[in-house]
């Protein structure tokens, strides 16, 4: 029996195998609002047989995307996009997930095929949010400093922003705390060099993240599964490590968090990454083993065998993929083959490829 195959139930939600769409970002909306590539893009995935389907990051404020072409989710038109691709994606007996974000210091910035580094203001950019007024790069935007109403004002956003993606018809709702993003800034001693109840100590630094977790929990169906994506070492001296990450990954849980989402780098420009497959395996299996929480396991997973062995080893209790589902939408069809899986639900439109 394969175990990447057997389901999983997370509070009220039964999920019929473990293998997740990683949130991707696509630069393909318009004022935030979800298009027709949305809708192709995630279906297309639902019907390639993962049970669940993430949205790209989405931001929670104009403030907070990436770039203009970023996803959002701050008003009621943006709601109504959402709901033709969640509905899609469930019709396949897939899961959809949003996951909520603000890119701080990273926002601001061209799409990957327009240019690359800040958008000035005078040419349709913003100002730009972080824990100390350190920039990314040389070539990235000077942030503002957070006071503590921009910092509640942020909380309220994910709260808000939580409430929609409810009446989206989200399903899962993963919190973005990774990647050199806001609350990853704050994590990070690199990057938060406050001396204020936000700094400092790890306690401090991760003040706001829990802030945030806590917040969104109260405004979600108490059924309703809540994961974090976290980056778990700035794989540089002196940064954020692992040993911090299964600290935090106990206070989120305790805040409502259901699964810890294990993936890294991303605060630093220069980090040394030993990139090979697997090679964040080792957070979620020792977060997972460490805590009382359940974790995803990410990070250039590309073949069922070693997503089987991953799930059956106890390394993680989900594998997210991003860069092979771009390459196949159908991956998780395929690796059903290959491990010999016979599925109840394969696509009745598809029975006569099989």
């Amino acid at each position: 029996m394969s175990k990447l195959f057997s389901s999983i139930k997370i509070r009220d939600l039964e999920l019929k195998n473990r293998i997740v769409v990683s949130p991707m970002c696509q630069y393909s909306s318009f004022n935030g609002i979800a298009t027709d590539w949305h809708i192709v893009h995630l279906g297309s995935r639902a019907v390639g047989g993962a049970g669940i389907v993430f949205t790209e990051a989405t931001a929670v404020s104009p403030e907070g995307r990436i770039s203009p072409e970023d996803l959002g989710i701050w008003n009621e038109e943006q709601v109504n996009a959402y709901k033709r691709v969640t509905q899609f994606i469930k019709t396949q007996n897939s899961v959809p997930g949003i996951q909520l974000a603000h890119a701080g210091r990273k926002a601001s910035t061209f799409s990957p095929w327009k240019g690359n580094g800040k958008i000035s203001v005078e040419n349709g950019g913003w100002q730009t949010l972080a824990p100390s007024p350190i920039k990314f790069e040389d070539n990235y935007p000077d942030p503002k400093e957070m006071k503590d109403a921009d910092i509640q004002l942020v909380v309220d956003q994910f709260r808000e922003s939580a409430k929609r993606s409810v009446d989206s018809g989200f399903e899962i709702i993963e919190l973005h705390f990774a990647h050199g993003y806001l609350i990853h800034e704050f994590l990070s001693p690199i990057s938060n060099k406050r001396k204020d109840k936000y700094g400092g100590s790890i306690e401090n630094r991760s003040r706001f993240a829990i802030e945030i977790a806590k917040s969104v929990r109260e405004v979600i169906p108490d059924g309703m599964p809540m994961f974090v994506r976290i980056s778990a070492s700035d794989w540089v001296e002196d940064g954020w490590d692992v040993d911090q990450s299964v600290q935090l990954a106990k206070w989120l849980n305790e805040a409502g968090v259901d699964l810890i989402d294990c993936s890294s780098g991303g605060n630093v420009s220069n980090a040394k990454i030993p990139v090979g497959p697997g090679y964040q395996i080792l957070f979620s299996q020792r977060i997972k083993h460490e805590t009382n929480i359940l974790t995803g396991g990410v990070g250039l997973i590309t073949t069922a065998e070693q997503a089987e062995k991953i799930i059956s080893d106890y390394q993680a209790d989900f594998v997210f993929l991003a860069r092979e589902m771009l390459r196949d939408p159908y991956w998780a069809l395929h690796a059903a083959k290959i491990l010999k899986v016979e599925l109840e639900d394969y696509p009745k439109q598809y029975l006569r490829s099989k």
